[in-house]
This record gives structure tokens, C-alpha cells and sequence, in this order.
């Protein structure tokens, strides 16, 4: 081998090792940059969870049903002359909604007054004969009792009249009317449905065992998911004498005061029934809760140490078991602290150790009884 060649070769493995030398250092040098980075704090408010004053509180799902809704239907058959309504109109108690063809019954009952006049006419008549003993007392009562079946005849048949018009047998609110002018109505045929709206009931079930703590006149509190998303007061005016034997629940029924309509029958609401008494619960924001399924949490911030031993403050996760919901508030039943400072707004970009900077300028709401604006 050549003098030149081996030189080349020489050459060859010098510039491959320096070069393999200084990528080595440079890998090296990004590794422990890697493992000196560490994420920027995140931003996040806090609230302290504190022991409070928790109501008893009983939660059920109930449904709302009218104090008093029927469907309308036609009492006679006929076919509709008029209607007098719009549907999803208010209407008061007594106004014509359908009026039905009653041709034939007024003329009718013009026969029947007419009759009525002459029976009234010849009773008038008998009356003066029998004063002056020119008729028979048996002739007599026969013309008196002429009289009165034609007076029942009228009534009769104003009846009959009367009952060719639908009127609203209560205040309250039209559904969508189920018939036409011109169309025939058979007797029973529904019309139209009407709801009286306010007040409204509430009707919901509740455990045999907890008969104890409920009374008629008992508060409740009914939220409806609805766009208003607004809470109504009611009170208990019924409770069923019979528990279900199959669920060993008992029917109770409550009144509210509904003046805007905004809870219609048939719609779901949520139920809380005032059991009274208070127990001493941690109470914390709601927007402080990570909810999932695998379990609830909320991040304790506090003294987080890390990797390099030096301490810095951070945000642990902590699964706790809730209670109820009150407001803004939720109940912290295990495994969180009075005092301890938790994250209330932000948890969605949290993991466990995570560093913080808190910033409590602007806060979520904290409030047990919130007074949210109507738009």
C-alpha cells in the first residue's frame, strides 16, 4: 500500500471522528438543555374553599302541569261559522273561541217563543174565566201545565244554542287550534288546547325516608333549562297519601308563581326542596371543579418541588367527593381543606405540578345566591 493512500485514509478517519465528536457534544448539549427547560407558569385565578353554613337541601327532577288545562272539544256537532281566537293567544274565562252553524236551532227556538206566548196568552185568559167560574179548575190546570212545558221548551232549546258556542272556560293561554271554518265537528272532536300558566305545579318524587322532613308549605326552588335559565320559588301545597309500591317514592306537588309563562306543562325542571336544618360544608366555585368520568377534582396551589430540588409554586391535582350545588357554589365533601387556595378559573390547562402565577384582578363567581341580570 502506498505512502499517499494511507495518509488519505489517516485523513479520512480524523475528519469522520471530529465531526462525529461534534455532533456527540452537540446532542449532548441539547439533552441537558431539554432537561434544564421548564414550562412558563400559567396564568390562573384562585379562591379559598371555606367552611360555610350548607341548607339541607332534598334535589329531585320534576315536571311542570298546569293548576288548570283541558283540550276543548265540541259538546253538539255542527259546522264552524266563526273562530275567534289565534293560536298561542291569551284568552280570558268566558270568551267565544268557535261559534258552530245554529241555523236550525234559532229557528227553533223562535218557534218555541212563539209558542210560549200563545200558551201564555191562553193561561191569561183561563185565569180570568176561572175568577169568574167559567171554566173547569181541571180545564184550567191543563192550560198552566201547557204553559210551563212551553216555558221549558224555550229554556230547551236557548240551551241547545248556547251550546253551539265554545267559549274558554277559564284564563289562559291557546295551544294551536285543530279546526277550520267550514269544517263539521263531530260531537267530542277536539278544538283547541288551553293552559292556565299562572301559577303552574310542579310535581316530583321523593324517597319514602325522607317523609320525616317534609311538610306542606316546605320552600322549593325549580330551575328549568331553558334560554332564561332563571330560578322560580315555590311551596309545597300537596303531598300524596300513598307511596309507590314499586319505588318507594310518594308524590309531592308544589306551587309556583309563573306571571311571565316561561315554564310551560310538560317541561322538565330541576327540584330543590328545603329540608331544613344546616351542616358545616366546604364550599368552592364551581368553575374550580374538573369534571370527568373517571372522578372530580380541583388543583390545590401550593409549594411544588422540582426536579432540580428547588421549590416553586405550582398546582397539584386533588380528586375530591362533591356534594351539592347551590349558586356558583359547590360542596366539597372529602379530601380538600378549609383554607386550602384551589384554582378557579384555567383548570382546563392544568396538569399536576404545573407552575402558576396567580392573578385574582378579575374572578369567576363565587356567590351561594347569585342575582343574574335578565336580557
Amino acid at each position: 500500500m502506498s505512502r499517499r493512500l494511507i495518509q488519505t485514509l489517516v485523513a479520512i478517519v480524523v475528519f469522520v471522528a471530529a465531526i462525529g465528536f461534534y455532533k456527540f457534544n452537540q446532542i449532548q448539549g441539547a439533552i441537558a438543555q431539554g432537561k434544564a427547560f421548564k414550562m412558563p407558569p400559567e396564568a390562573v385565578t384562585t379562591a379559598i374553599a371555606r367552611t360555610v353554613d350548607w341548607p339541607a337541601t332534598l334535589d329531585a327532577v320534576g315536571s311542570v302541569a298546569p293548576v288548570q288545562g283541558v283540550t276543548l272539544s265540541a259538546d253538539l256537532s255542527g259546522i264552524v261559522e266563526s273562530i275567534s281566537f289565534e293560536s298561542g293567544a291569551h284568552v280570558k274565562a268566558g270568551q267565544v273561541l268557535v261559534t258552530l252553524d245554529a241555523r236550525q236551532e234559532r229557528a227553533a227556538l223562535a218557534g218555541a217563543e212563539a209558542q210560549l206566548q200563545l200558551a201564555k196568552a191562553q193561561l191569561e185568559r183561563s185565569k180570568k174565566l176561572l175568577e169568574s167560574q167559567n171554566v173547569a179548575q181541571a180545564d184550567h190546570d191543563v192550560i198552566a201545565a201547557q204553559f210551563e212545558i212551553a216555558q221549558a221548551s224555550v229554556v230547551a232549546m236557548r240551551a241547545t244554542l248556547e251550546r253551539k258556542v265554545i267559549r274558554a272556560p277559564f284564563s289562559g293561554v291557546t295551544g294551536i287550534r285543530q279546526v277550520n271554518v267550514g269544517q263539521y265537528l263531530h260531537s267530542g272532536d277536539p278544538v283547541v288546547p288551553i293552559q292556565s300558566l299562572d301559577p303552574v305545579y310542579v310535581n316530583f318524587a321523593v324517597p319514602q325516608q325522607e317523609l320525616g322532613s317534609l311538610n306542606v308549605g316546605s320552600a322549593i326552588e325549580v330551575t328549568a333549562d331553558t334560554a332564561k335559565a332563571l330560578r322560580y320559588k315555590g311551596r309545597v301545597t300537596a303531598v300524596n297519601a300513598i307511596v309507590d309500591e314499586s319505588t318507594r317514592n310518594v308524590q309531592v306537588q308544589a306551587t309556583l308563581p309563573n306571571p311571565r309563562g316561561h315554564l310551560r306543562p310538560g317541561m322538565f325542571v330541576d327540584v330543590r326542596l328545603a329540608t331544613g336544618g344546616t351542616r358545616g360544608l366546604l364550599a368552592v366555585p364551581t368553575s374550580a371543579i374538573n369534571y370527568a368520568p373517571y372522578g372530580n377534582s380541583v388543583f390545590v396551589v401550593g409549594d411544588v418541588k422540582g426536579p432540580d430540588g428547588k421549590t416553586f409554586k405550582g398546582a397539584k391535582q386533588q380528586f375530591v367527593v362533591l356534594g351539592g350545588q347551590r349558586g356558583d357554589q359547590v360542596a366539597v365533601l372529602k379530601r380538600l381543606n378549609d383554607g386550602d387556595e384551589v384554582v378557579s378559573s384555567g383548570v382546563f390547562k392544568l396538569r399536576s405540578g404545573a407552575a402558576v402565577i396567580v392573578n385574582n384582578s378579575v374572578t369567576p363567581g363565587n356567590n351561594a345566591d347569585p342575582k343574574p341580570e335578565e336580557n
